[in-house]
């Protein structure tokens, strides 16, 4: 193995291996490198006279925290069988959302593996894992990673990861990697220790901007997309908050990331997808770089989760004000972004950009009804299910799963999970740990929460009253709404309409007053009560899916029972 390590800030560097020193030679540009043939397991880096070793920024393992040393893994030694797997392309595709620490009891790759079978039952196609990579302590969202080339230990480490995504390939399930490329954690990270990987100069809601003016840091960027891509055999990366990359470069790096993605897909002969989380409503993530985009697969539309979630909840405050009506709902539907240059009263001022419906695919657009930040960054990460009943998740299930857009579930939704999904740290620093929770319960206390509720991040308790209680999904209305996902699941199989990208061909009609929706696509049509009363629409035809028993429908009319949704033929 060669060790190389980008340390400009550094006068002297020298390679720490199995307790041997072995000084390190400046090559240029920054660059360091050990002499050859050096052989060993675990390392780290002295940069000057400190005398405490320093891990590999590059490091793909770390057996002990991301303050100790690093470890060698050949990720060319794994024995694939997934030699027969040709990708899998967004279009058509449903994505589910899962965190590895809560998913299971047991919070590992390993016990994720004895669930895929589950995820295929309801139609899933797509696997993403939030941010796997090295954080500091025993658990955490994943957002307060520091050694982004690592498989974080807690969840098994780089050969666990390689055996998962073996697993899922093998039941015909791509896998979706979220990495953040726009911050680092608070704990851990020594990357300003050997250059310049963070901008001084600007800084986001997490710290520091990453500092993509420097060709090195890029690499490093791209260096890491592309080892999840062949490597680890992944499908698709997930750019956490994309928003928050400052670039100011004649090429963006997320043009430069598609570009080469582009051409390791080529190489592979599979589709290899880039998703990004934006809040600009912003088309150019995804139109074509010969339209003068940047060439991204997709993009997450947060004003699909926004209309659906007020004309379930009625909750208006703060961003969901914009979405009182169901006319909010009705041009997401057709048009892709509510907010596509109107006024955003939440960000006082004109906010986003219109979509070329006519030519732009609405696959292109991942939404959901729940996803991690929606349910955990609220103040006790309470689920949909924690104020809903059956049918109103059922109304949100039809909604998001018979759209136009690529859906993506977030774990423990397609049975209406009882347990909340809360915000979890495990700093080991006291003064941190102390930080992050007073910080925490100030922010909901300026918006009316009461602090007692609020609960503390640092307390295992939180982490662990997060995980799904997997018990649950035989148990009546949990049954009962797992059930009517499989529903979906087939009919999204056997409707072509249901899977058609086309947004010119959708229409809908509704009426605010009495709480009534109807979703139109070609000869299907998707009809909504969210009313606490029957209704009865004139929409007429044969009922290929109802969230209850007792919807009734003649070719000129339904009857809907409340809060419930079907789906016709017409």
């Amino acid at each position: 193995m060669s060790f190389e390590l980008w340390a400009p800030k550094a006068g002297t560097v020298t390679l720490l291996l199995d307790g041997s020193q072995h000084p390190m030679i400046e090559i240029g540009n920054g660059w360091w490198a050990a002499p050859d043939g050096l052989t060993g397991d675990d390392y780290g880096y002295l940069l000057d006279d400190d005398r405490t070793p320093l891990p590999d920024p590059r490091s793909r393992r770390q057996p002990e925290s991301v303050h100790g040393l690093s470890r060698t893994v050949d990720p060319a030694r794994f024995a694939w069988t997934d030699d027969r797997w040709t990708g899998r392309q967004l279009a058509g595709g449903v994505i589910y959302e899962l965190h590895l620490g809560t998913f299971t009891p047991d919070g590992t790759l390993g016990s994720a593996i004895e669930k895929l079978d589950h995820l295929v039952s309801i139609g899933v196609d797509f696997v993403e894992l939030l941010p796997v990579n090295g954080f500091n302590g025993d658990h955490n969202w994943g957002y307060d990673g520091v050694l982004w080339y690592a498989v974080d230990e807690t969840y098994g480490g780089p050969d666990a990861y390689q055996r998962f995504v073996d697993a899922c390939h093998e039941r015909g399930l791509a896998v979706i990697q979220d990495v953040v490329y726009n911050h680092l954690g608070p704990s851990g990270n020594y990357l300003p220790r050997f250059g310049p990987y963070l901008h001084d100069q600007s800084a986001n809601t997490w710290g520091s901007s990453v500092n993509l003016d420097a060709r090195q840091v890029r690499d490093f960027v791209v260096d890491n997309a592309m080892m999840w891509l062949r490597d680890y055999h992944v499908d698709g990366l997930r750019l956490d908050a994309v928003h928050a990359m400052v670039d100011d470069s004649p090429k963006h790096i997320l043009q430069e990331l598609s570009e080469e993605v582009d051409a390791l897909s080529a190489f592979l002969g599979r589709p290899l997808s880039l998703i990004a989380e934006s809040d600009l409503n912003e088309p150019r993530l995804i139109t074509p770089r010969e339209g003068g985009g940047y060439g991204l697969t997709g993009q997450w539309s947060d004003d699909f989760h926004h209309a659906v979630h007020v004309a379930l909840t009625g909750e208006t405050t703060g961003y969901y004000a914009d979405f009182e009506h169901l006319e909010s709902l009705a041009k997401v539907l057709t048009r892709g972004f509510y907010h596509d240059g109107t006024y955003s009263s939440f960000r006082g001022g004109e906010h986003g950009h219109p979509i070329d419906v006519e030519n732009m695919p609405g696959w292109r657009l991942v939404v959901a009804n729940q996803n991690h930040d929606q349910i955990g960054n609220r103040a006790t990460g309470d689920r949909l299910a924690a104020t809903l009943d059956y049918g109103q998740l059922a109304i949100a299930a039809v909604l998001t799963l018979a759209g136009p857009f690529t859906p993506m579930l977030f774990m423990g939704e397609e049975w209406g999970a009882s347990t909340p999904w809360q915000f979890f740290t495990a700093h080991q620093e006291a003064e941190l740990g102390r930080a992050t929770a007073e910080g925490r319960i100030r922010e909901f206390e300026r918006m009316g929460w009461d602090p007692d509720v609020v609960p503390d991040p640092q307390d295992p308790a939180t982490f662990h009253n997060s995980k799904l209680d997997w018990s649950e999904t035989a148990d009546a209305d949990h049954a009962r709404l797992l059930d009517l996902y499989r529903q979906l699941a087939e009919l999204r199989r056997t409707r072509p309409e249901l899977t058609d990208p086309r947004l010119i061909r959708v229409s809908c009609d509704f009426d605010d007053a009495e709480k009534w929706f109807v979703l139109h696509r070609a000869e299907t049509s998707v009809v909504v009560n969210f009313a606490a009363h029957p209704t009865t629409l004139p929409v007429g035809g044969s009922v290929l899916l109802a969230s209850h028993d007792d919807v009734g429908a003649t070719a000129t009319a339904v009857v809907l029972p409340a809060r419930s949704a079907a789906i016709l033929a017409r």
